[in-house]
């Protein structure tokens, strides 16, 4: 964030000062938690579903935080805007803000974050946007890995990628920041739209069309219409816009007529036809990619990620295709691809104990193309080693709608023609169930546990020396506890 007083962010958000000299000025970052504020920090006063922020507000002035950003008078310096009702982008982040003061500080919170990028875009401060209905994260995280060799960077931690944690990411921007990674996400018509108008990206990345959130779309032509949302936020292609799309996923390839942005295309499948193209993909006894990156100017790169799984190649074009339309050399890509590492937790987090079991925790969100995709990972880890038995610990994959019991039912199928030997199916819901169920009738020995706990030891029984084992489910369910206990069960064989 750039130094502000607090009469100018006033007039940004069209608050009122109250406690505060407007000649105060804001020199760190904005906080909602009143544990982080730094000294000279803004503090959200953002209510939550247990707690409201603004009881909080004292503490986190006397822990150095210059101005309160508040839908209320509170005991501190503090920037008050009057509550607006519903917020604009996704309707369901404030379903406990009966009085639209979570809405309120929320738009403050993106005007402010919107008058940062239209200062600092005509410094040099390129936004990128990413969406996708999987490989958003690793994909963003492999942008920061490019982009920060070549400047100062900015990107979201884990998942910050909706319209709390982009605003939020946004304003961690500051005069010296050369990139701005934006992770966007929706769940409905509209929300991508809303994001990109409080950060408007001038490179725009569409990864994939899945069944992610189906239960809110309804259908993947509908998840389409609001990913695409993206590519139409785009300057055109005489400002230096840039629409990167994936040529495998016919969606996202059809979104090239919704956009005046130039196109650049990927494929890891290979077609000649894409302007950036992988061939050669091998996989190792990780299930780590090695290809050939063709970069669409007659180069031909040799990338090796140090990440896990098939899926990865895509996100790694989508990449190094951002990277290149942002003005990095091709080589350079490449090679910053070879050495980046997994920077957000329990996403394809591949551990390996003592006694030779690899722990494969991508346990932090779970749809069925995610799914399948870590399934395959496993059964490819599972397969590399003489003897090894491949066993899925899964829980629910969350917001499929009337999807849901049929897309576990295909799920259970898909771990039997992936050759997974052994499922441990946490949770009871008729979803979860239904998993169980189609494992066991496709010859699977399948094991129903009931919560984490009983999922260790379901699966400690099930592991022998050298065998690999997959963890994954959606946020809520929270399995990498799972993933902490198996590798925690290795060290106890050593007699930790």
């Amino acid at each position: 964030m750039i130094p502000l007083r607090a009469a100018e962010i006033a007039a940004i958000v069209g608050g009122r000062l109250h406690h505060v000299d407007p000649a105060t000025t804001v020199t760190g970052p904005a906080e909602f938690d009143s544990r982080k504020v730094a000294p000279g920090g803004l503090f959200l006063a953002l209510p939550g579903a247990r707690v409201d922020g603004h009881e909080f507000a004292p503490a986190a002035a006397a822990a150095g935080a210059a101005l309160v950003l508040a839908a209320r008078e509170v005991d501190a310096p503090c920037c008050v805007v009057e509550p607006t009702g519903r917020p604009e982008g996704n309707s369901d982040a404030y379903a406990h803000d009966p009085d639209g003061s979570g809405a309120a500080v929320l738009a403050a919170l993106g005007a402010l974050a919107r008058d940062l990028v239209d200062r600092l875009t005509p410094a040099g401060l390129t936004v990128v946007g990413v969406t996708g209905s999987a490989g958003k994260t690793s994909t963003k995280d492999m942008l920061a890995t490019i982009l920060g060799g070549a400047g100062p960077t900015v990107a979201p931690a884990g998942s910050f990628n909706n319209e709390i944690g982009h605003p939020y990411t946004v304003l961690r921007a500051d005069a010296g920041t050369r990139f701005l990674v934006a992770e966007m996400s929706a769940r409905g018509v509209g929300h991508i739209a809303h994001l990109a108008r409080i950060a408007p990206p001038r490179i725009g990345a569409v990864l994939n069309v899945g069944t992610a959130h189906l239960g809110e779309f309804g259908s993947r032509e509908t998840i389409a219409a609001a990913k695409g949302e993206l590519v139409e936020a785009l300057p055109a292609a005489a400002a230096g816009g840039v629409a990167v799309l994936n040529a495998d996923d016919p969606l996202v390839a059809g979104m090239a007529g919704r956009t005046a942005a130039r196109v650049l295309t990927f494929s890891a499948a290979g077609d000649p036809a894409a302007d950036l193209r992988a061939t050669g993909v091998v996989l190792d006894e990780l299930a780590r990619a090695s290809f050939t990156l063709h970069d669409g100017r007659g180069g031909a790169h040799p990338v090796r990620l140090r990440v896990h799984g098939a899926h990865q190649v895509a996100n790694a074009l989508a990449a190094a295709a951002v990277a290149i339309a942002a003005g990095i050399d091709p080589a350079a890509a490449a090679a910053a691809l070879s050495g980046h590492a997994a920077a957000s937790a329990h996403r394809m987090d591949v551990r390996t104990r003592a006694d030779g079991v690899t722990v494969i925790n991508d346990s932090y969100n779970a749809n069925p193309d995610s799914m399948r995709a870590g399934i395959a990972a496993l059964a490819r880890t599972a397969a590399a080693r003489d003897g090894a038995a491949a066993v899925a610990v899964l829980g629910e994959m969350g917001e499929l709608g009337e999807a849901a019991v049929a897309e576990h039912r295909a799920l259970g199928e898909a771990l039997a023609e992936a050759g997974v030997d052994a499922l441990v199916a946490v949770g009871d819901s008729p979803a979860v169930r239904a998993l169980a169920e189609a494992a066991a009738g496709a010859g699977i020995t399948s094991v129903s546990a009931g919560d984490r706990p009983a999922a260790v030891r379901a699966a400690a029984r099930i592991l022998r020396p050298g065998d690999a084992v997959l963890v994954k489910a959606s946020y809520a369910d929270g399995l990498w506890r799972v993933a902490e206990g198996l590798l925690d069960e290795g060290l106890q064989d050593e007699g930790a």
